[in-house]
C-alpha cells in the first residue's frame, strides 16, 4: 500500500480526480482525519472536508503511474 497527500478544493478537481482513479483496477481510498471513503465515489469525496489536505491510499505496490498522474493535485 502506498500513500500520497493531495488537495481537492474545487469541484472541478474532484471530478478530474475521480475520472483518473476510475481507470485503475485496484482499490483506492481517500482519508480525511478519521473518515475514509472510496476514492472512486464522487459523492463520498464530497462528504469529506475538502478544505483540508487528503491522503490517497492505494492498495497496490505497482502504482507509480497513478502516483505520477496525481502529482497535479499535490
Amino acid at each position: 500500500m502506498k500513500s500520497v497527500k493531495i488537495s481537492l478544493q474545487m469541484a472541478q478537481n474532484v471530478k478530474e480526480f475521480v475520472k483518473i482513479v476510475q481507470d485503475y483496477p485496484y482499490e483506492i481510498d481517500l482519508k480525511s482525519d478519521k473518515y475514509v471513503v472510496d476514492a472512486k465515489s464522487i459523492l463520498g469525496i464530497f462528504s469529506l472536508d475538502l478544505s483540508k489536505p487528503l491522503v490517497v491510499e492505494i492498495h497496490a505496490d505497482d502504482c507509480q503511474d497513478l502516483i505520477d498522474e496525481l502529482k497535479k493535485f499535490a
